[in-house]
């Protein structure tokens, strides 16, 4: 019965990040704000789109990706809740966070609902996050094609923002690139140690950090 018991045990932690959608708004442990390198997301998806967001010229580095309530293992989505939907005027204000008003208005549908607070709150509070962490000088100078340790990115972001840990960010890649730097937030904002299925950092020596657009 014991091994039972554990082999059970096991599953639950390896499946603990599904979750049905539609849960309480409201009920959730800390935030994941994510950024996203622009130039990667363009090559993989917005170029495909004709995304704005991948016109050249632009110089964007890391944009908005999401503010994402937690769990301490797993995430809500979709979450039930009497809130309005943003207006077109406030997802518009927030597409220079977001790298577009659609992207404000799907995180928003994905993740916003579920903090439990009115759209324009949940707004403010993303572009509060994302003005507080700052972005490192040399990222807008990228413009050629390298390839880096992820560990480099990290550290760029740990050098430029004294207060962070380690076991508060996260890089992650996606087909080889630098996707996104992840970093875990209180519902204050204030920097805090990852969940177990958020902190794990992307290994590759030789990830793609493709040049500013």
């Amino acid at each position: 019965m014991r091994a039972i018991a554990w082999a059970l045990a096991m599953i639950c932690a390896a499946f603990g990040s599904a979750r049905a959608e539609g849960e309480r708004a409201g009920d959730f442990d800390y935030y994941v704000m994510a950024l996203s390198w622009s130039a990667s997301w363009c090559a993989l998806d917005g170029d495909a789109r004709r995304d704005p967001q991948c016109a050249p010229g632009r110089g964007t580095t890391f944009v908005l990706h999401g503010l994402w309530p937690q769990y301490e293992t797993g995430w809500p989505s979709f979450c039930r809740t009497s809130a309005n939907d943003p207006s077109r005027a406030e997802t518009a204000a927030m597409a220079d966070v977001f790298g577009g008003a659609g992207a404000a208005f799907y995180q928003w549908k994905k993740h916003g609902r579920c903090s439990g607070l009115p759209a324009r709150d949940y707004y403010a509070l993303a572009r509060r996050a994302f003005e507080e962490v700052r972005i490192s000088p040399v990222f807008p100078k990228i413009n050629k094609d390298l390839k880096v340790p992820a560990e480099v990115i990290e550290g760029a972001f740990l050098e430029a923002n004294p207060g962070l840990k380690r076991d508060q960010i996260t890089v992650t890649c996606r087909a080889g690139r630098i996707q996104e730097v992840r970093i875990c937030l209180t519902r204050e904002l204030e920097p805090r140690r990852c969940g177990p299925d958020v902190i794990r950092d992307c290994t590759l020596q030789d990830a793609l950090l493709e040049a500013v657009r």
